[in-house]
């Protein structure tokens, strides 16, 4: 019999609190302060539009890591985490290269990097498992 997948789990929960803080610290530091500015209506519409893409994507993939976090049993689950977890170690480089970039410290990838690395982990006491 196969066990809950603890490091997915806590990476759920990580990733829950990614979701939630840049749902709503960031739409106040961020895109509130956005509609203030000088930009046309419509770069704050689509600048909205992305922001809550990755709103979106936080909550989804916070959900797939708790889904495959309590339910080991399915075969597919390496495939979609091992995915969601390179994509979150790329976002944290984007944020890094960017902070580089422009000189500012952008912390986004202090949580992102542990979700995509815990993911990660899981894998590999996943594949232990079987």
């Amino acid at each position: 019999m196969k066990t809950k997948n603890i490091y997915w789990i806590i990476t759920g929960i990580l990733n829950l609190f990614t979701a939630l803080l840049h749902l709503i610290a960031g739409q106040m530091d961020l895109i509130n302060p956005l509609f203030l500015s000088n930009l046309s209506l419509q770069i704050q519409a689509e600048l909205l539009g992305v922001w809550h893409m990755v709103t979106i994507i936080l909550f989804a993939s916070s959900w797939m890591y708790f889904k495959y976090g309590f339910d080991t049993k399915s075969n597919n689950n390496l495939e979609t985490v091992s995915f969601i977890s390179y994509l979150y170690i790329a976002f944290s480089f984007a944020f890094i290269f960017s902070s580089f970039y422009q000189s500012v410290f952008a912390l986004q990838w202090v949580l992102l990097l542990p979700i995509g690395i815990l993911g990660l982990v899981g894998i590999k006491k996943s594949k232990s498992n079987n």
